[in-house]
């Protein structure tokens, strides 16, 4: 897979190091491997691994992926709507979406599930049968995911979600009582420079616009503020970022949380995962304007108990 862009960063650094902090499914040896071997090359030369670019470089890059058998397996899903063009989903937290290159990744997925499903009768890449899953998720969140069963649906899901035609509304719990009924945050999102695991705000690499807003629906036990988030943008963590950035970390969240609030949330309401649910998708299918709500999970039920959302 050959993938060209250029660099958008405010000083020079290393070429593996900035590749495998932008491309953080792939380990800096693997990065240094694909360097070796010429399949990187900067402003259109062939480099090596220790050269460092600057801002606004070009780079040309050969990925290879992994080519993996998808396996059909029975596992109960939590549907929210199916006709023969889309299904609808509430995924729950701690699954993956799709199989990881890892042995024990390869199974018990929203992907495995979803072929036995549909009996495998699913469209091909490749040659590979799978489902058309039409956004990216984290894994530790709970929400509505889309699934197109043709290519006509994923060729139309597509396309709305590049106009924003897709309203997603969220509901997080924060640290802190938040004052504000109604804010917005609007800032760039990028991979962290050196951490690999997280986005940033903060001189992120290859940034890209982002925008969140929200309106306050209650408190929870007097330290805690309960949140409806509308996202304009779908950029990686986004909605996580923001609120970690502005100093109200989603509870739970172990990338970008507070680890003592953390240790109380999950002593006093065992939770374990980050408090966020995407419970509410909104767009336009078969001409008409349809909204599609997932309910809560029992960890986040437990903690909003009967507030009236």
């Amino acid at each position: 897979m050959k993938i060209l862009f250029c660099t958008y960063i405010e000083k020079r650094q290393r070429v593996d190091i900035y590749l495998s902090a932008l491309f953080w499914e792939f380990s800096r040896s693997y990065i240094q491997k694909i360097i070796d071997r010429g399949e990187v090359k900067i402003n259109n030369e062939i480099i090596s691994k220790n050269i460092k670019i600057n801002p606004k470089d070009e780079i040309e890059m050969n990925l290879e992926i992994e080519k993996s058998i998808l396996i059909a397996e029975e596992i109960m899903l939590d549907i929210i709507y199916e006709d023969e063009n889309i299904i609808l989903i509430n995924k729950d937290a701690w699954v993956n979406v799709h199989p990881v290159p890892w042995e024990d990744g390869k199974t018990w997925t929203l992907v495995n599930a979803l072929l036995y499903h549909c009996k495998e009768k699913l469209p091909t890449i490749n040659g590979t049968e799978r489902p058309w899953i039409v956004h990216r998720l984290d894994k530790d969140t709970s929400w509505i995911i889309m699934i197109a069963k043709n290519d006509m649906m994923m060729k139309y899901l597509q396309e709305i979600i590049k106009k924003r035609k897709i309203q997603k509304y969220y509901l997080t719990i924060v640290k802190w009582k938040i004052k504000e009924k109604n804010f917005s945050i609007e800032s760039y999102i990028g991979r962290h420079p050196t951490d690999k695991i997280k986005m940033t705000t903060k001189n992120p690499l290859n940034p890209k616009l982002a925008y969140t807003s929200w309106e306050l629906l209650t408190y929870i036990d007097d330290e805690f503020s309960l949140l409806k988030i509308k996202i304009e943008t779908g950029r990686t963590h986004q909605i996580r970022v923001h609120l970690a950035s502005i100093g109200f970390p989603i509870i739970g969240d172990k990338v970008y949380g507070d680890k003592e609030i953390n240790k109380l949330v999950e002593k006093k309401y065992w939770l374990t995962r980050q408090a966020l649910h995407a419970y509410e998708l909104g767009f336009e299918l078969y001409g008409k304007d349809t909204f599609f709500q997932a309910n809560l999970k029992e960890d986040m039920e437990k903690i909003i108990g009967d507030i009236e959302l």
